[in-house]
């Protein structure tokens, strides 16, 4: 057994041509954990979304919560990938104008499920097992790439304009979600580009 699936047959089925077992694995439990929640989620869950028999899931993992560990993980792996892509762009407000853009584009699902990281995180925040810490991790490598961003706009209170930024994200998505309008989502990006282009004026 290998995570390995790069062998597979021309037409064989799209699901074991997109990545070995684990990472199917760790693909579902993201999708998963933010539809239906850590606690409600099973092994069986994931496997099933995976399409990965059950008893192979324990090769890889041995607890739910070893598939927390990668879930938490493999989000930090998707910010560090969009913040790359971001970072090719030469003007920080655009690159923040853009980094919203991206969550307006999620609004349908924000109006489902709420924000993908912001629900884990906020489920995890009631243990106390290190795994509420793994997950401010990912918050806070957010908050400091926005942080950079605005102290390369020269604006002294980069900090506080990080923390107010991802906040009302967080807001917004709790909003969209609460009252299932992605309306609200796109009415408040809109209303949040226009207050960057406002602070990158000289």
């Amino acid at each position: 057994m290998t995570d390995s699936e790069s062998g597979a047959k021309p037409g064989a089925d799209a699901r074991s041509r997109r990545g070995g077992k684990r990472e199917r694995l760790v693909e579902a439990a993201v999708q998963v954990f933010h539809e239906q929640g850590v606690e409600k989620t099973t092994l069986a869950d994931i496997a099933r979304a995976g399409d990965v028999p059950l008893g192979n899931v324990y090769y890889y993992f041995k607890t739910k919560d070893h598939l927390v560990e990668a879930a938490v993980d493999a989000h930090c792996d998707r910010l560090t990938t969009l913040t790359a892509r971001l970072d090719t762009l030469p003007d920080p407000a655009d690159r923040l104008k853009t980094l919203i853009a991206g969550w307006v584009e999620q609004r349908e699902t924000a109006a489902r499920f709420g924000c993908p990281f912001g629900t884990l995180a906020t489920e995890l925040d009631k243990r106390d097992d290190g795994l509420d810490l793994a997950a401010a991790k990912v918050m806070r490598a957010l908050l400091d790439w926005v942080e950079r961003q605005f102290t390369e706009l020269g604006r002294p209170d980069a900090r506080a304009l990080a923390v107010e930024l991802v906040a009302a994200y967080q807001g917004m998505s709790v909003l969209t979600n609460t009252l299932r309008d992605p309306g609200l989502m796109a009415d408040q990006g809109s209303r949040l580009q226009s207050w960057i282009d406002g602070l990158a004026r000289p």
